[in-house]
């Protein structure tokens, strides 16, 4: 991470911790806390010569507060990945798809903006035969061979009181209140927000090398009761993950031009 780092040296008892104090705090927004150049859950540093001898202990000899860096495009390779040559696979190498992978892949995912971050989305990661045998029944015939065949199959949900974290996820007002007595929006909010994080699980899977088969085709009642009644989600779509077989893949079909499908107002 690049930027200009700011030190405290040796100052006064009060300022020194007046300092140490506003620096720690912006370090920690920037998502790294760096004291006297040690890990981060350190406090506590050696006294270094010329330094005030009579500053209280828990202040920190120095703090480092390092910036966000600024934005920058994805080069070329990464917008490969990513779109231009990233496809839809349905056939799967015996690479397997492990579970470290996949909390890579919620991991990012859930950074992508929902309204008011109210994150509805859930998400069940079938890897087992077992797991697969009890979706199939609810596929459509096209999409067995596809959900057998694959490392992980996700079942994209959402919760329909995902209201209930908000306090939690969007605690700068009572934005529960907005959801809770109004169904209608509680409902299109979680649909619309879930299928968006669905669309961030496609592309975080892509961008931590995995290829990805999203579907629809398949009772989503059956889905509902069978896996999540308890919980009260609801099913959304399918995605398959793993480690595709390049070679099998059809050309790529025609997308619509820029010309065709957006306008400059």
């Amino acid at each position: 991470m690049s930027g200009t780092t700011t030190t405290i040296g040796p100052v006064a008892t009060a300022d020194a911790h007046a300092r140490a104090e506003v620096l720690l705090g912006e370090a920690q927004l920037g998502g790294v806390t760096e004291i006297a150049g040690t890990p981060a859950d350190q406090t506590q540093g050696e006294v270094q010569p010329g330094e005030a001898q009579d500053a209280p202990a828990q202040v920190p000899p120095q703090v480092a507060a390092t910036p966000l860096p600024a934005l920058t495009a994805l080069d070329e390779q990464g917008l490969d990945v990513v779109f231009r040559t990233a496809r839809t696979h349905w056939n799967w190498t015996d690479r397997p798809v492990t579970d470290d992978e996949l909390r890579r892949v919620y991991d990012l995912l859930r950074l992508g903006p929902t309204s008011a971050n109210c994150s509805p989305a859930r998400f069940l990661f079938l890897r087992t035969q077992e797991s697969r045998d009890k979706l199939r029944p609810a596929l459509s015939a096209g999409n067995v061979d596809k959900v057998m065949a694959a490392p992980v199959t996700v079942i994209v949900s959402y919760d329909p009181a995902f209201y209930d974290q908000l306090p939690k996820l969007y605690p700068e007002t009572d934005a529960k209140s907005w959801f809770a007595d109004n169904k209608e929006l509680a409902k299109d909010t979680a649909f619309r927000n879930g299928t968006l994080q669905g669309a961030y699980l496609i592309m975080a899977a892509r961008a931590v090398g995995l290829d990805a088969g999203p579907m629809s085709g398949f009772d989503n009642a059956r889905v509902d009761q069978d896996f999540m009644s308890w919980r009260g989600w609801k099913s959304n779509f399918l995605v398959s993950l793993g480690h595709g077989e390049a070679e099998k893949l059809p050309p790529r079909a025609p997308r619509l031009e820029f010309w065709e499908a957006c306008e400059l107002l």
